[in-house]
Formats: C-alpha cells, sequence, structure tokens
C-alpha cells in the first residue's frame, strides 16, 4: 500500500499562519482521494475567495431612477407597457443568453432582453482612411496627392466625425500589421455611419468635404463610400420575473448560486480553510488534509478529490458558481500553482 507524503499546506494572505496548523487533519489518501502517482503530488491547488456582499440585487438590478441606465431608455419605458419597441443593429438591451439584465420599475423587477425580429436592407455611408505618407491606396484609386491639399484638423470637426476619424485610424493603422483591429469598432476596414444627425452634421460626408485629415502627427487621405447592409431588427422585451426584493433575491440565487454552507455543518478544520480563502487565499498539495477536502466537497468541486485530478479537474469549471457561506455571498476560484 503506498503511504502517502506529508501534505504542503500554505495560506497566501500574511498573518493567518496559525489556520494552517489547525488544518492538519488526517492525510489518508484514501479519505481525500486525488491524483495516484507522485508526479502528481507535487501539484498545489490554491483556493481564493471573494467577498460578492450579502444580496445579490445590489450588483445584478439596475434602477433606472437611482442610477443611468447603459440601455435604451425609450426601449425601457415602452417595454414595462406592454408596447412593441423595435430597432435596427444596434441592442435596445444587452443579450439575455449568459448573464441577464435585470431592472426595478415600480416594485415590480424584469428581465431585459433584444429578440431578433426581422431582417432591414440599409445603405450606409463608410469612411475609411489611408495614410497619404505612405503612399498606401493613393495610386491605385488615382486621387491626386498634391502636396497642396490642405488637411482638415480632427479637433476641428463635429462630434460625430471626431469619432468616425478615431476609429477609422485605428483600421488604418492595422493595414500590413498582425495586431489586428478593435473588434466591435472597425467595420469594413473603417467607420460605419448609422446615426442620422450624425450623417446630416457631418463635413467629411458632405460632398465638398475635405480630402485630407490630421490625427495624432498623421496625415490620411478620407475615402467616402455608401455601401448595402443587412442589419437585423430587435425588439425590446422586459419580462416581469418578480414582485418583491425576496422573490428577486431567490431568482438571482436560483441562476448564480451553487452550494450553501452552515459554518454548523462543518468541522473545525473545513471552517479554518474557508477562514483563510477568505482572508487572502489557502492551498494544499496533495494529498489534501481532511479539512480541504471537506469544503472541496462542500463546494461540490468533486473532480478534485474522486476523479482522475489531472485529467477532470483541470478541465472543470471551477468557481463557475458562487456560494453562500454565513448569509454572504462569494466568488471562489480554484487551480493549480506551481508548488
Amino acid at each position: 500500500m503506498r503511504t502517502p507524503k506529508p501534505s504542503r499546506r500554505r495560506l497566501l494572505a500574511g498573518g493567518l499562519a496559525a489556520a494552517a496548523g489547525a488544518v492538519a487533519g488526517c492525510l489518508d489518501g484514501s479519505v481525500t482521494g486525488g491524483p495516484a502517482n507522485d508526479d502528481d503530488d507535487d501539484r498545489v491547488l490554491a483556493l481564493t475567495l471573494g467577498d460578492a456582499g450579502e444580496t445579490l440585487r445590489d450588483g445584478a438590478v439596475h434602477d433606472p431612477e437611482e442610477t443611468e441606465p447603459r440601455w435604451d431608455e425609450a426601449a425601457f419605458a415602452a417595454a414595462v407597457e406592454g408596447e412593441r419597441y423595435t430597432t435596427q443593429y444596434r441592442r435596445p438591451f444587452p443579450p439575455a443568453a449568459e448573464k441577464p439584465t435585470y431592472a426595478v420599475h415600480e416594485g415590480t423587477y424584469y428581465r431585459l432582453d433584444s429578440v431578433v425580429v426581422d431582417e432591414a436592407e440599409a445603405t450606409r455611408p463608410v469612411l475609411r482612411l489611408f495614410d497619404v505618407d505612405g503612399g498606401e491606396s493613393d495610386a491605385e484609386s488615382g486621387a491626386d496627392d498634391s502636396d497642396g491639399v490642405d488637411a482638415a484638423e480632427e479637433e476641428t470637426l463635429p462630434e460625430g466625425d471626431r469619432r468616425a476619424v478615431e476609429i477609422a485610424h485605428k483600421s488604418a493603422r492595422a493595414r500590413g500589421n498582425s495586431g489586428g483591429v478593435p473588434v466591435g469598432l472597425v467595420e469594413r476596414g473603417g467607420y460605419v455611419y448609422r446615426d442620422g444627425d450624425a450623417i446630416d452634421a457631418s463635413r467629411l460626408l458632405a460632398p465638398d468635404g475635405p480630402a485630407r485629415v490630421a490625427y495624432r502627427d498623421t496625415v490620411y487621405r478620407v475615402e467616402v463610400t455608401r455601401e448595402r447592409f443587412y442589419e437585423p431588427v430587435y425588439r425590446a422585451v422586459a419580462e416581469p420575473v418578480a414582485e418583491s426584493s425576496e422573490r428577486m433575491e431567490a431568482v438571482l440565487r436560483a441562476h448564480t448560486v451553487g452550494a450553501r454552507i452552515d459554518p454548523d455543518d462543518l468541522s473545525a478544520d473545513a471552517r479554518e480553510v474557508i477562514e483563510a480563502a477568505r482572508h487572502g487565499g489557502y492551498e494544499e498539495s496533495h494529498p489534501y488534509s481532511d479539512g480541504y477536502a471537506e469544503v472541496l466537497r462542500a463546494f461540490h468541486e468533486r473532480p478534485y478529490l474522486d476523479g482522475n485530478v489531472r485529467k477532470d479537474a483541470a478541465w472543470s469549471e471551477s468557481g463557475a458558481e458562487r456560494i453562500r457561506y454565513e448569509d454572504r455571498y462569494y466568488d471562489y476560484r480554484l487551480r493549480f500553482v506551481p508548488s
């Protein structure tokens, strides 16, 4: 029968060394589970806890009357009244597939979402910039690159044009480089105008607009095209999910919280591990002490104990859910670190 090596326990926060001795526990491999070869014994499993507060509502529910919302206010006002409200291309609310957005209005809690209900065809102005000094595109397009053409300074342009130049500059700077361009900002190698007011106020889009623009000490040739786009049409959805703060808290717990742990159900050793983990961190090498093994089971992280640790636990989504402990919520993370 294989004799387990002594478990090495380390507190990641200073001043808690006394807790390490309290978590000695039994080192019998049949109790702690885990890897069955000596190479894996040197792997250190670290646990950290981050305090998420006493309620989930504080961080998950938005009150438009108290803070400025991050969504279309007109869409919210219409959706809570049951009116149909649609937007083209831009979502009125953040998508709810992975992390739903919740809002409260007159005591009712809503889950917000944006649902595609149609497709629209539109012709949009597209601004692209080309580095004049680099001679990138003028010769190919037949544009006149004479020195007599004055460049408009970016800061003198209307607000919509300034944003367009900033984003088109990012695309021009990235051409020929391996770094790429900012996802979600650059489209079709430049900037797409979609705001009607910005289009009406634009100098760059005007027939007699400047042929050159200067941005950050670089002079660019201005190229404007009008291109066809097929864009989704979204309907704003505000679905009632709760009529009280207590019910909303229950909804959020069901959606985000995994283990609910009562300290009275844990041994003194396990409580010491959690105390260390939420004050900076705790780690052990295998074989784990009884206290650490008890915590892992309480967190429903059995792959670190009952399976092939190298094969199973390394791929488990540890910390995907929160835990509730002593009337507070915690985010946690388990990860292997070098011994």
